[in-house]
Formats: C-alpha cells, sequence, structure tokens
C-alpha cells in the first residue's frame, strides 16, 4: 500500500509547524489566567532561619505567595514511585521532596515561595522583595564521597538510598580465576541537563467538576494520576490535556512542584493560573540526568573470549528521589551489564547516593546508555590490550543465531537477533578496510585518527496499558485517539499509516487527537522507547473493531449473511463474496454514522533493538578540538512503520549522544554546589558543525512478540552514540599515550591532557 506500513511518508504535522500554526502551551490563551512565579533557594543546602513575604504580599498585583507554612498538609510531596528491593531484600530508601521548602533546602533551585500575580513581571518583582535568610550547611556533591559524609536526610543513613545488584557474584569471581587476561576501565557518565526546546508548563482551572489542565508532558494520564496523588484527590477529579509538546526526553514524564503548586492555587484562587518555565529554571530545576560512576572488569581469556565480569557503579540520585530515578540504574538498565555478548557469569552493584544536587531521571534512554557506554568502553579498551581489532573482539563474543532464544545474566531474553550480519554491515558502510589510510592522512597533517566501534542492544516497549479508538466520523474523518504522546517523534503520521493500512481510506482523511485524559480510560504515554510497539497494537485493534462494526452494517445493507462478507483495504470496500455487489466504507458510514472502533492491550513484554555504530575522528594536537568526520549506523529494530522516521529518531539520538562526550556537562562548584554551567553560555549543546552525515542502514530482524514484529527505536541512538565516539575519541589519544580521560572530551580538556607530562 503505497502509504500504508513500512513506506517512508513525510510528516504531514510538520505543514502546521512551519506556518507557525502549532499550539503550544504558552500559547494557550485564557480569560483572567493569573501567572505564577516561583522564589528558588540560591544556596545548595542550608537552614531556612527566616522567609519574609509580608512586603511582597502588599505589592500590586499580586494574588497570593505561599511558603511552605501554607501548604502543609495540603500537597502530598514529591518522591520514589517504583517501590524497588535492595540486594539484602529490603526497600529502597525514601525521603520525598516537599512542594516548597519546609526548613532545609537541598539543592540550588529547590522552590521555597511560590508567587501568583497579575503578570509575571509582577510575580518577579515580588520574589525580588521577599527576604530569604538561609545558613549554610556542608554541601556534598560529588557521589564518591557521599556515603562517608553527613547525612542529608534523616531517612537515609550513609547518604545511600539502595544498595542493588544483579548477577551471580559467586560465578563472576571463578570466572576471573581462570582468565588469561584482565581489564578494568573506569567510566563516568556526567552530569546533564536535559534541555528540551520548550521548557516545563502548566496552566490549570478549577470548577465545578474538578481540575482541567494543560501540561507540556509525555502522558496525560501519568500527568493526571501525578497531580491527584499531589492533591489527594481521585484520578477522576482532574481532566489532563497535552498540547503540541516541544521535546521531553524523558523529564516531561516526571512530576514536578510546580504544578500541584498550581493546581492548589487555582482551586484557592477560582482563577485559571499559568507557570511557563524559563531556561534559567529549567537548568536548575528540571529533572537532570545520567550522573553514574562505575568500575568494570573483564576477565578474559588469551583468544578475546569474554569469561565473567564485575562491576561496581554509584548513581547519583541527588538531594531528593524523582518518581522513577531510582529505577534508572537499577531496575531500568543495570541488567543490560554484557550487552549483546555470550557471557554469563558476571556481576554488577550499584549504590544510590544522596548529594546536594538536583534529583536525577531518565533521560533518553533511562540508564542504557551509561550501562552501554561501560560495556562497550570494556570492549575497544580489553581488544587494545589483548592487540585485537575492535570489530575481532565483537564478532569472537556476540550472541549468536543459533542461541536464540538467547538469556542474558540480566534476565533479558532475546528472540530475534542477527548480531554478527549486523555488525558486517556497520563495517562494510564504514568502510572500515580504508580506515588506515584515512589514519594516516590524518597523521601526515598532525592530527591524531581514531576509530570507536559499538554494539548495543536495549529493552523497549515496556507495558504494562495501552488504549485507543479509531472513529470513522460524520463528515468522513478517521479520528485516532491513543494513549501515547508525540513530543516531536511524528506520531500523527505514523499512526496514520496503521490506520490506512487497515482501513485504506487516504491518509489525509485520517487525524490524530491532541491527547485527553479524559478520552480514554488510561494509556501508558510516551517512554521507554514503547509507543510504536504498543499504540501499533491498539490501534491495528481498534481499526479491526471498527471494521466489525463496518460489516455488521452491510450485512443488512446488502441482505447477506456475516460469513459471505469480506473487507478489503485497498479499495475500502465491504463486497459479497462470488459477486461484483458491494458497498464502500463510507457508504456504511453515511447510513450508521459513526463507527468507532477500540483497542486495548496490558502487557509487559519487551524488546530488543539493537545494532553497531561506527564513529571516526580526529584529534588536533595544537588544540584539542575533537572533529567527529564519519559516523556510520546498521541497526535492527525489526519491521518498522516508517523508515524516513526512524532514520530521523536515530540521528537525532546519536546527536544527543555525540553531545555526551564531546561537549556536556552540568558542573557544580564542590564546596558551594552553585552551578558552573548554569546557562548555554557555558553549557555546549551540539551544534550542526559538530555532525558528520550520520549514514543509517536497517537491518530487520522482526520479533515475534507482536503483530507487526516492531522493535523500538526512539533512544537507541543515544545508547550506541556514547561506546562510539568515546572509543573514536581514546583510540586516537591512545596514540598519544593516553590511556584514561573522562568525558568530555572538550577541547580543553583533550588539550590539557596531551601537554600534560
Amino acid at each position: 500500500m503505497k502509504f500504508g506500513i513500512g513506506q517512508s511518508v513525510t510528516r504531514g504535522e510538520d505543514i502546521r509547524h512551519l506556518k507557525g500554526a502549532a499550539a503550544f502551551l504558552d500559547d494557550i490563551a485564557m480569560e483572567d489566567v493569573l501567572r505564577a512565579y516561583i522564589l528558588r533557594s540560591p544556596v545548595a543546602h542550608g537552614r531556612i532561619t527566616s522567609c519574609d513575604v509580608s512586603d511582597a504580599r502588599d505589592m500590586p498585583g499580586i494574588a497570593l505567595i505561599w511558603t511552605h507554612e501554607d501548604i502543609a498538609g495540603r500537597l502530598t510531596p514529591i518522591g520514589d514511585l517504583l517501590g524497588l528491593t535492595q540486594s539484602d531484600g529490603t526497600p529502597f530508601l525514601n525521603a520525598p521532596m516537599p512542594h516548597l521548602a519546609d526548613d532545609t533546602v537541598r539543592f540550588v533551585g529547590q522552590p521555597v515561595a511560590l508567587i501568583v500575580a497579575s503578570t509575571v513581571e509582577a510575580a518577579r518583582d515580588a520574589a525580588e522583595a521577599i527576604v530569604l535568610e538561609i545558613d549554610d550547611l556542608p554541601v556534598i556533591v560529588d557521589p564518591l564521597a557521599a556515603q562517608s559524609a553527613r547525612a542529608l536526610h534523616p531517612t537515609v543513613p550513609e547518604n545511600r538510598y539502595y544498595t542493588w545488584s544483579v548477577g551471580d557474584q559467586a560465578a563472576a569471581e571463578a570466572a576471573f580465576a581462570k582468565a588469561d587476561h584482565v581489564t578494568r576501565v573506569d567510566v563516568v557518565n556526567q552530569r546533564l541537563v536535559v534541555n528540551s526546546m520548550e521548557p516545563r508548563a502548566i496552566l490549570v482551572r478549577h470548577g465545578d467538576t474538578g481540575w482541567e489542565a494543560w501540561i507540556g508532558n509525555q502522558g496525560v494520564h501519568a500527568a493526571r494520576n501525578a497531580l491527584a496523588r499531589d492533591l489527594g484527590v481521585e484520578a477522576d477529579d482532574i481532566r489532563v490535556h497535552a498540547p503540541d509538546i516541544g521535546g521531553g526526553f524523558g523529564m516531561k514524564l516526571m512530576n514536578h512542584p510546580e504544578y500541584g503548586l498550581c493546581a492548589l492555587a487555582a482551586k484557592t484562587l477560582g482563577q485559571p493560573i499559568k507557570w511557563v518555565g524559563d531556561r534559567s529554571e529549567s537548568f536548575l530545576s528540571d529533572v537532570q540526568a545520567r550522573d553514574l560512576r562505575t568500575t568494570a572488569e573483564g576477565a578474559f581469556a588469551r583468544d578475546g573470549r569474554l569469561l565473567g565480569m564485575r562491576w561496581q557503579s554509584i548513581s547519583n540520585v541527588g538531594a531528593y528521589p524523582s518518581g522513577y530515578g531510582m529505577g534508572v540504574h537499577t531496575n531500568f538498565s543495570g541488567n543490560l551489564i554484557g550487552g549483546v555478548y555470550d557471557v554469563q557469569d558476571a556481576f554488577h552493584e550499584v549504590r544510590g547516593v544522596a548529594t546536594n544536587t538536583t534529583p536525577t531521571d531518565a533521560y533518553r534512554g533511562a540508564g542504557r546508555p551509561e550501562v552501554l557506554h561501560v560495556m562497550e568502553r570494556l570492549m575497544s579498551t580489553a581488544a587494545a590490550e589483548l592487540g585485537l581489532d575492535q570489530v575481532e573482539i565483537r564478532q569472537k563474543n556476540l550472541i549468536r543465531p543459533e542461541q536464540i532464544p538467547y538469556k542474558t545474566v540480566g534476565g533479558i531474553t532475546f528472540d530475534a537477533l542477527d548480531a554478527h550480519g549486523t555488525l558486517a554491515i556497520a563495517v562494510d558502510k564504514a568502510d572500515l578496510a580504508a580506515a588506515p589510510d584515512r589514519a594516516a592522512d590524518a597523521a601526515a597533517r598532525g592530527a591524531l585518527h581514531g576509530t570507536g566501534v559499538a554494539y548495543y542492544f536495549e529493552r523497549t516497549g515496556g507495558g504494562p496499558v495501552e488504549n485507543a479508538t479509531v472513529s470513522l466520523t460524520e463528515t468522513g474523518e478517521v479520528e485516532i485517539m491513543v494513549g501515547t504522546q508525540s513530543t516531536g517523534q511524528g506520531h500523527a503520521t505514523a499512526w496514520a499509516q496503521i490506520v490506512h493500512e487497515k482501513l485504506g481510506l487516504p491518509l489525509d482523511r485520517i487525524r490524530l487527537l491532541a491527547g485527553d485524559s479524559a478520552a480514554l480510560v488510561a494509556g501508558g504515554g510516551t517512554g521507554g522507547s514503547r509507543s510504536a510497539i504498543q499504540a501499533s497494537r491498539v490501534l491495528l485493534a481498534a481499526s479491526d473493531d471498527l471494521i466489525e462494526q463496518a460489516l455488521g452494517e452491510a450485512e443488512e445493507m446488502l441482505e447477506v449473511g456475516r460469513a459471505d462478507l469480506t473487507y478489503d483495504p485497498d479499495t475500502a470496500r465491504i463486497s459479497v463474496a462470488g459477486t461484483d455487489r458491494h458497498v464502500t466504507l463510507d457508504q456504511v458510514r453515511e447510513k450508521a454514522g459513526v463507527l468507532t472502533g477500540s483497542g486495548s492491550v496490558n502487557s509487559t513484554i519487551t524488546t530488543t533493538p539493537n545494532g553497531a555504530h561506527i564513529a571516526e575522528v580526529e584529534v588536533d594536537r595544537d588544540t584539542g578540538k575533537v572533529t567527529l568526520t564519519r559516523y556510520t549506523v546498521a541497526d535492527d529494530f525489526g519491521n518498522v512503520i516508517n523508515p524516513l522516521l526512524v532514520e530521523g529518531q536515530v540521528m537525532g539520538g546519536v546527536v544527543q549522544g555525540i553531545g555526551q562526550i564531546l561537549t556536556e556537562a552540568f558542573v557544580l562548584d564542590a564546596e558551594t554546589g552553585q552551578p558552573l554551567s548554569g546557562s548555554f553560555m557555558d553549557y555546549a549543546m551540539p551544534r550542526a558543525d559538530d555532525v558528520p552525515m550520520i549514514d543509517v542502514t536497517l537491518n530487520a530482524v522482526p520479533t515475534p512478540s507482536n503483530p507487526l514484529g516492531i522493535k523500538g527505536c526512539g533512544e537507541a541512538g543515544s545508547v550506541a552514540a556514547l561506546g562510539a565516539v568515546s572509543n573514536a575519541v581514546m583510540d586516537a589519544l591512545r596514540k598519544a599515550g593516553i590511556e584514561r580521560l573522562d568525558p568530555p572530551y572538550t577541547p580543553a580538556r583533550v588539550w590539557a591532557a596531551l601537554n600534560t607530562g
């Protein structure tokens, strides 16, 4: 089918955006709306001795000013939602964050007071008039030092939220006892700021039926449920809408204090309230990312076979646990140890610690980029130490097709895999045979050349719940409602392709409606690369349900039994078998009125997308500048709905990975906890000229776990890029005698390494 599943259809929703017709949250106008502003802590750790708001409350335009004592008992603090179990069987420890700081602030940017006024400017002026006095307390920024420092919370002794492990420690030790060679790497995945293009925001009002909110989010049902927890009310008391969303990357799945504060204030004042974060607030208050330090050891045979591993990781959870933050480096990713390699004797222990930093949570890949970064650094370092090629060591260890289904040491099952074939495609497309010539050319110019190989996988598609409706309306339009939420991925196009494939109606008649928690009983939102997997299942089911209803109507119209009728999506007709008698789907709609099919799924089955990424860099010895010269991708996402959209997702993820390895870091002063890279003046996002052409090839090995054979793709680029680019840089630097350097590989950092000693 021309515009059906598997076709590279251009994004229909782009026209709206290019014409400036999109409606993001700050574009939504509402009568009598008040504006909210947050006064935030200027220090990383301290005791609030005074917060005098009396003068501020008397200023023009001020409707309300709250500190913690005004909301005590009215809002439920924000904390861990997962309830995971430590290695010793006890629960992870929790220290929920109050919506406004009580007597202690624990990170720069923590909300201290809410100001609601007629304008943002009036609210800012009032914030300036608040007299806030804080006595400084000792600051902990370094996660490695946290466990020996004074506890930040009485409920979290030794600043350790959890100790979690996966694997068999005794088996791992036995593997090391028989190893010919042991490789050790210390890998830092530094703290990042998510920096979605559109900042977080909420518009909320309260009426006779409860709250109605518009939130920039990745799932209206999750946002509704979070507000209900905050307010201590039933979810049915709240309706959440999602307008156009300018990027999310996981951060907009998370609850933040501003949402509950604005909802409570809207009820108190009886007027709508809008809060829109600015970029400075985003740097300080949005949940942050990564911040994992790992020491990984691999036990190898002389020929390069991986026999076993033992890893120790420290995860910087931050000043308070965010909703899913303590799962990021444990259940979400810690069990990816071993990657796509045939190794069973491994052990990984992770400790989550409290520091005076912004809470961390899931960011594109949700821990998988960090863990696969460690895995691939270990493999490439071992290759260098053993005198093997980076491709060769992977070929020796990748899971073989005859081993499928293969269950990893972390309990993840590969049900469809051709890792050797995918790696071979990447090697061919990257023209690695000519890499020595490119290295010689670089050397002739005085530059260092490096090649990096990474083979990644991730676990995607986890449920549990997704729902959809497909309606053929009286106007002839097809309206789709599904519980996923696009934040720029192209859902309106991809979901329309699925429905077009089933119904056969023109693509331009199929429209995805905006997120609305009242439209569906439940929905899983967008995260964990689940959308295509889960949405495809429920959209297929909803389309089939609509067709069944149409067939029922056609029985009466054609005066035959159901068994004699068939539906042909190529013509959008219902025909009587063995005759030329038929009715079109539109004719059925004209007689019956609106036809609505529904679909639902409740499944936690995951898929395992995987692939090989190969990067090449040149390092300028004089300036330390790293230039990424080539980047090649071979990915297995199973069958894909729209190859063009998939390539875009891969490229976007790769660029975010490039940013982490080459340019980005949220740096804090070690003594004060003050941000040293708290704006784009100091925090370097990747730019267009940092990125080479990215060559993407798809090698489809369909999974049997869902009807379309789809594996998720949204986070794959960021999972793979860390290892590929990091390995390339270290391959280059190794030629200058440098064996260890932590990212980001900025010119200053690389130059210093090249010129030390």
